[in-house]
């Protein structure tokens, strides 16, 4: 699991760092650790349906920001449960171009067992950033 959660950070919202080798990795284990808050057995969610991603942004804090709330997006909108499979991140000129594709399923209240409903990342101390090791970010989202 390349995301921790981070109890201390945050008391009334949910905490978590995430991490990767490449800003790819990072974006998908940070978009895990966002569906983890919400649901207790990842695995549990299906590849059934298919949401392609597109965003774009000059900075790449932003950039994640954004990734992330897609994911709650979809889960508002149509709950539908999503995992990014595939993220291509490239930058042209001054700007960062996303791409991802995400597997899920709608959400089934008997196999998915809820945690809590999230409802926003919050750029309270959002951070993105390069280490030795690759990428880290830390997040709060709002509970």
């Amino acid at each position: 699991m390349p995301y921790q959660f981070l109890e201390e950070i945050a008391i009334a919202d949910i905490a978590f760092q995430a991490w990767g080798d490449t800003l790819e990795t990072l974006f998908i284990s940070a978009a895990d650790a966002v569906m983890n808050t919400m649901i207790d057995n990842l695995s549990a969610i299906a590849p059934q349906a298919t949401r392609k991603i597109e965003l774009a942004n000059n900075a790449l804090d932003l950039l994640l920001f954004e990734f992330l709330q897609e994911f709650i997006y979809y889960k508002d909108s149509e709950l539908l449960l999503l995992r990014p499979k595939e993220v291509t991140i490239q930058q042209q000129q001054q700007t960062y171009h996303l791409t991802a594709i995400a597997k899920g399923e709608e959400l089934d209240f008997q196999r998915h067992h809820q945690r809590v409903d999230v409802k926003a990342v919050t750029l309270h101390q959002f951070q993105l950033e390069k280490t030795a090791k690759g990428w880290q970010a830390r997040v709060i989202l709002d509970i």
